[in-house]
C-alpha cells in the first residue's frame, strides 16, 4: 500500500491534471481528471515524507484526542480522518479556523496553527489507510430500512378489507382513499385516533398506529392510481352538478381539490359521502364551515351531490414518490465516487465513515447549520429514513486509499 503523497512538480498554473490511482483489495483503478480553479487547496498533494512526519507530530498534540492518532475516531459524532481526501481536509481545516463552520471545539483546536501546519496535517491524515466497516451483529452487510411508501403499504394491509387493496373502495359506505392528498388523509386519521371524528372502529384500528405510520399510510394511498369507487351511486347527476357549484370554491371543479388539507371529492363512494355530510350536519363531525353548509341540505340533495361526485374521475395529487436508497446512492456517487470512494481530492471520502457522523452531517446540511449550496439542494428533501439509510450504506462500504500524482497541464 502506498501511504505517501509524493512531491512531483511545482504548481505554476491555474489548473492542473491529476492522475488518480486508487488501491483496493489488490486491484488498481486509474483515471485522469482535470481540476480547475484555485490551486492553493491542493498544496497537501505536494507534501513529502518530512512534511507528513511533521503533520503527524501536530496531529499527536492537537488532533489525536478526538480523531485518534491514526485518524480512526472512537468518539460518537466525530469523523474518521484516515485516508480522507487531502484538499478536502485542508479546506475544512481552513473553514474551522476562519469560524465559517462555527464549531467551537474545532475552532480552538486549529486556532493557533499556521497555514503550513494545516497543509501537513491534511497530508498526514490523507496518507493513512482508511478504516474499514466494523461488523455489526456479526456482518457488515447493508440492509436498507423500507422507504415511507413501502412502510405505508405494509401498515395499510390492515385497511384493505374495508377500503380495497389500493384504496379503491368496493364496499358501499367505505371511502375511497386512493389519490387523497396525504396532508388531508393523515389529518383525518389523526382525528379518528383522537376521537375528534366519532367512529369506534376507526379509533380502535388506529390506536396502535404510530404517528410515522399514519404519515406513511397517507403517502402510500396518495401514490396509488385513483379510480372512482366500485359502488352504487343513486341520485340525479344533473341536479347534483348544479348543487355542487357551492362546493367548488373549496373542493375544486369536478371535485378536484387544490388545497392539500381539503379533500378531493371526485370518485368518492356515494354512501360514505352522504354519511359524512350528515355527520357535519348533526355535529358528529366538528367543523363549523361544513356544518353551516350541510345544515341547508336535505337528504335528496345530499344523494344528488354524492351521485355527481361519484361519477367524476379522480386525479392523483402532486406528491413526489420517495427515491429508493439505491437511487439516492446513485446521485451521491456522482460527486463522491462509486460507493463513496471519491477520486476528487476536493470531495470527501464517505466509504467506511462513522454512521453517527454521517447522520449528523446530513442533518446539518438539511437544516442549513452547515453551509453548501450543492449539499443543501441535495439534502433538502431527505427524510429521516433517507438519512438513516444513506449513513448506514456509506458506513458499510469498503474504503479505498487514493494517491494523487500531479502532472503539468498541457
Amino acid at each position: 500500500m502506498i501511504k505517501s503523497i509524493k512531491n512531483r512538480f511545482s504548481m505554476t498554473c491555474g489548473f492542473i491534471a491529476c492522475v488518480v490511482i486508487a488501491y483496493s483489495a489488490g486491484a488498481v483503478a486509474q483515471n485522469t481528471i482535470t481540476l480547475n480553479g484555485n490551486v492553493d487547496d491542493l498544496r497537501p498533494l505536494y507534501a513529502d515524507e518530512g512534511d507528513i512526519a511533521e503533520g503527524k507530530r501536530v496531529v499527536d498534540s492537537s488532533c489525536a484526542g478526538c480523531h485518534g492518532a491514526l485518524g480512526v475516531s472512537e468518539s460518537s459524532g466525530v469523523p474518521n480522518l484516515a485516508g480522507q481526501r487531502p484538499a478536502y481536509l485542508y479546506r475544512e481545516l481552513r473553514a474551522y479556523q476562519s469560524g465559517a463552520r462555527g464549531d467551537s471545539a474545532m475552532n480552538n483546536a486549529v486556532k493557533f496553527l499556521n497555514n503550513d501546519a494545516l497543509v501537513k496535517v491534511a497530508a498526514y491524515f490523507a496518507s493513512l489507510d482508511p478504516p474499514q466497516p466494523r461488523p455489526a451483529s456479526g456482518t457488515t452487510a447493508f440492509v436498507a430500512k423500507p422507504d415511507a411508501a413501502q412502510a405505508g403499504k405494509t401498515a395499510a394491509a390492515a385497511c384493505a378489507g374495508c377500503h380495497g387493496e389500493t384504496g379503491v373502495s368496493k364496499t358501499a359506505g367505505m371511502p375511497n382513499l386512493a389519490g387523497l392528498d396525504p396532508k388531508y388523509l393523515a389529518g383525518a386519521m389523526n382525528d379518528y385516533k383522537s376521537g375528534l371524528r366519532k367512529n369506534d372502529l376507526m379509533k380502535s384500528m388506529l390506536a396502535a398506529v404510530t404517528d410515522a405510520n399514519v404519515n406513511n399510510i397517507a403517502l402510500y394511498y396518495a401514490l396509488q392510481q385513483p379510480e372512482p369507487a366500485k359502488t352504487p351511486a343513486p341520485g340525479d347527476l344533473a341536479a347534483g352538478k348544479a348543487a355542487a357549484a357551492a362546493c367548488a370554491g373549496c373542493h375544486g371543479e369536478q371535485g378536484i381539490s387544490a388545497i392539500p388539507t381539503t379533500p378531493s371529492l371526485a370518485g368518492q363512494d356515494a354512501q360514505y359521502f352522504v354519511a359524512a355530510l350528515t355527520a357535519y350536519k348533526d355535529g358528529t363531525r366538528n367543523n363549523e364551515t361544513m356544518k353551516g353548509l350541510a345544515t341547508a341540505l336535505d337528504n335528496s340533495t345530499m344523494k344528488n351531490l354524492a351521485a355527481y361526485y361519484a361519477s367524476q374521475q379522480p386525479r392523483a395529487p402532486n406528491v413526489r414518490k420517495p427515491l429508493t436508497t439505491q437511487e439516492w446512492v446513485q446521485r451521491c456517487d456522482r460527486c463522491h465516487g462509486r460507493d463513496g470512494n471519491s477520486t476528487n481530492p476536493r470531495l470527501p471520502l464517505l466509504a467506511g465513515q462513522r454512521v453517527d457522523y454521517l447522520t449528523k452531517v446530513l442533518h446539518a446540511y438539511r437544516t442549513g447549520a452547515r453551509k453548501s449550496p450543492e449539499m443543501a439542494a441535495m439534502s433538502d428533501v431527505l427524510t429521516e429514513n433517507d438519512i438513516d439509510n444513506l449513513a448506514a450504506y456509506y458506513s458499510a462500504q469498503k474504503a479505498r486509499s487514493a494517491v494523487y500524482v500531479v502532472v503539468p497541464a498541457k
